[in-house]
């Protein structure tokens, strides 16, 4: 009986094993396919945002959008930035009528904590990524986002990898567009670099043909400032 139970687990184990890796293999293909939902429903959106020229270039990036395509757009920032929120918040401000009729219905504001922040000793930063990445989990749980927009952050990185997790366990999808800040001419930054090696963003996008180049699997999307 003993001999069975142990053969039994030698031949489960194999199995067990390769489940969740044909899981993250089909993750991978599944999302290069374009979205199954239908065209005219609304897409939960997912908006990071950060300090410096990210939130610039993002809300350039989002101006272009079909309102009524991407809603409810959620931003999101890290909690010691405040500015990002406030740029956002004046957009969706602006969205309004003359008469007060909202044009899109749906805008939320929130923020995450960072991983690390500047001059953080590397030590103190184990605890504070490990925060930031359990309160990226919470945020994309609440929010189930369809899509995801990012442009560089760190901040982007525990929500876009929470995100990716959620997929491979089968408990929600999002398409992950990451566009390249315009300031990376010749390499890519390090979220950028991580979320390209790691095959995590759905579509990514450089803005310099040298880029393009350089990573073949990003495309150029030309000049978008």
């Amino acid at each position: 009986m003993g001999l069975d139970a142990v053969v039994a687990a030698c031949c489960a184990f194999p199995v067990l094993v390769s489940l969740p890796i044909i899981r993250v293999f089909y993750v991978l293909w599944r999302s290069s396919q374009p979205p199954s939902r239908p065209v005219g429903a609304g897409l939960r959106c997912l908006i990071v945002l950060g300090s410096g020229g990210h939130t610039a270039e993002m809300m350039n990036i989002i101006t272009a959008l079909q309102k009524d395509r991407f809603t409810p757009r959620y931003y999101v920032a890290a909690l010691t930035d405040n500015m990002s929120l406030q740029k956002a918040q004046v957009y969706e401000q602006s969205l309004i009528q003359s008469d007060g009729e909202k044009i899109i219905e749906d805008a939320y504001f929130m923020q995450i904590y960072r991983s690390r922040e500047v001059g953080q000793s590397y030590i103190t930063s184990i605890a504070t990524t490990l925060l930031a990445t359990l309160h990226a989990m919470w945020l994309v749980i609440r929010i189930r986002p369809q899509v995801i927009f990012c442009n560089g952050p760190g901040t982007c990185i525990p929500l876009c990898v929470s995100a990716f997790v959620l997929k491979v366990l089968g408990l929600g999808w999002s398409s992950i567009f990451y566009i390249e800040s315009i300031a990376r001419v010749q390499k890519l930054s390090l979220s950028g670099l991580l979320l390209y090696k790691l095959r995590i963003a759905d579509q990514f996008f450089v803005q310099w043909p040298q880029l393009q180049q350089k990573y073949p699997r990003a495309q150029y999307a030309g000049r978008l400032m």
